[in-house]
């Protein structure tokens, strides 16, 4: 004969303990308040990737021409002038973007030639910098990187800052307060263009 086990209602409705461990993840070193800053949220204006960095060299720019390269992606010259080229405001549309998802003007710059497929080296890149800042130093100049397959663009970063612009600051000035250190947001980027 079989022999039943009883369960009984109290057994089913018994919630299981609770480990009161807080999990903890760590860089290995002690958190250190004086580390940390509290951003500047006025005229810290920035663009895309790096922008935070001084001036990227020409070096660097071409390693980071390389990266888009080596994942595929096309790279593509654009650059704007200082009074468009950052979407802060609503622009002469006039729409509100924080309702209109995904809209704000003066997010597109304009292309500086077509987009360089085809491009295996990035002092192709670095000559179209130069020769886009020799025909427009006072502008915004941006390399961005296409994947032609998806439809998206995947990256960019300012590689031409206008020497008239102020919107420059190292990260220790962009914070509130006379500590130093922590990380930062915004301003700088680009450079190496010429």
């Amino acid at each position: 004969f079989r022999t039943r086990k009883s369960v009984t209602m109290a057994a089913l409705s018994a919630v299981a303990p609770v480990l009161n461990k807080t999990l903890v993840v760590s860089t290995g070193k002690v958190a250190n308040t004086n580390s940390m800053m509290v951003w500047q949220p006025h005229g810290n204006k920035f663009f895309e990737t790096f922008s935070f960095l001084p001036p990227l060299s020409d070096q660097e720019i071409a390693r980071q021409v390389q990266y888009l390269l080596n994942n595929g992606w096309t790279p593509c010259i654009e650059f704007e002038s200082a009074d468009k080229a950052y979407a802060d405001g609503h622009g002469w549309s006039n729409l509100d973007s924080s309702i209109n998802a995904c809209y704000y003007d003066n997010r597109y710059w304009v292309m500086w030639k077509l987009p360089m497929y085809g491009c295996t080296n990035p002092e192709e890149v670095l000559q179209e910098i130069r020769a886009c800042t020799s025909s427009f130093p006072e502008c915004f100049i941006r390399v961005a990187g296409f994947d032609n397959i998806k439809q998206v663009q995947c990256s960019s970063f300012l590689a031409h800052r206008p020497s008239n612009d102020r919107s420059f600051a190292p990260v220790n000035g962009r914070q509130v307060g006379t500590g130093g250190g922590g990380g930062g947001g915004g301003g700088g980027g680009g450079g190496g263009g010429g």
